[in-house]
């Protein structure tokens, strides 16, 4: 299996995964102050979200990869 159909596949996927789940979340520490030994963080939750036609962009850019000859 060649790269390119590899990256095919990986868009394919991501694709898939974007549409399907809309976005991810995840949580960063920020840290607020520190006094001496005392150090204050807060945890901020942060959320991506994808867009539909992000999803739909690559699945069609994966599917051209993938099923489109190459002339060389």
């Amino acid at each position: 299996m060649n790269a390119i159909k590899i990256a095919a596949i990986a868009l394919i996927i991501a694709g898939v995964l974007g549409l399907a789940y809309g976005g991810f979340s995840y949580t960063k520490d920020t840290q607020q102050a520190k006094i001496g030994p005392i150090e204050l963080t807060v945890q901020d939750r942060q959320t991506v979200n994808i867009p539909v036609w992000a999803g739909v962009a690559a699945i069609v850019a994966g599917a051209l990869l993938l099923f489109v000859p190459k002339n060389s």
